[in-house]
């Protein structure tokens, strides 16, 4: 089964995203937006079991999602991206495939 990594532990409900998969925190409480050094650490060293199926679940600062789907992409050439729908209260997925998009732009 997938895993939905979640870039930080918050207050959300983050329930609905189960149905994509496990659930893992890739941090947890406040997270000083200017350490970019030791976000990407901390999550390359958990991201470090991904596998191409799993999710980065979009929450928190915009750094957080930054460095974990860098990572996602580099170690596995896609990002799968679950977004929240406020409308609908539940989330969608969205993924790119690096490669389909870099060879895109070389032709």
């Amino acid at each position: 089964m997938p895993k939905v990594y979640i870039t930080n532990k918050s207050g959300h409900d983050f329930s609905p995203a189960e149905k994509f998969g496990d659930i893992i925190f890739l941090s947890e409480g406040r997270i000083n937006q200017y350490q970019v050094a030791r976000v990407y650490r901390e999550y390359a060293d958990i991201l470090k079991d991904s596998s191409p199926e799993d999710y980065i679940l979009i929450t928190g600062l915009s750094l957080m999602s930054s460095v974990a789907s860098a990572i996602m992409a580099r170690k596995h050439g896609r990002v799968n991206w679950l977004q929240f729908h406020a409308q609908t209260k539940d989330y969608k997925s969205r993924t790119i495939i690096i490669d389909e998009l870099i060879g895109e732009i070389h032709r």
